[in-house]
């Protein structure tokens, strides 16, 4: 996601004005949380004794659907290949996504923008420029719960 797009995005999920210098923070964390699903789905698939990893398998909760569900809604972009190439930089997961997994990550990564989004306006409600501080706070919640 390209700077412009990724502070148009944060403006229409949450009315935020985010700073380009966000931009890495952000992709670091939407890569964290997508390979922290995909290895939970890894365990689910490898328990049901497949070597593929379906959309079945990625623990998505209510909430993180819901939040699926309002990026849908955005009509903004975030292109698959983009996701698929920050996979590629971790270790190999020794399973491969189904064509349907793939398909549904840059979906799964809008989500979880979403998400994140609404989380700094829980966390500050008067604050339209979230700080290192908000992004921090946000990141620790969501490594507690994802």
């Amino acid at each position: 996601m390209g700077t412009v797009k990724f502070q148009q995005f944060f403006r229409a999920a949450a009315g935020l004005h985010v700073d380009r210098n966000d931009l890495k923070r952000y992709t670091d964390f939407v890569d964290d949380k997508i390979y922290d699903l995909i290895l939970i789905g890894k365990a689910s698939a490898k328990a049901n004794l497949r070597d593929v990893i379906e959309p079945w398998d990625l623990p998505i909760t209510k909430g993180l659907q819901e939040s699926i569900h309002r990026f849908e809604k955005l009509d903004q972009e975030i292109e698959l290949q983009s996701v698929l190439d920050q996979l590629t930089a971790r270790p190999p997961l020794d399973m491969t996504l189904s064509e349907a997994t793939e398909q549904r990550l840059p979906r799964i990564a809008g989500g979880l923008s979403v998400a994140l989004a609404h989380t700094f306006v829980t966390i500050e409600p008067d604050r339209k420029n979230p700080g290192t501080a908000e992004w921090n706070i946000a990141f620790d919640i969501f490594h507690l719960l994802l």
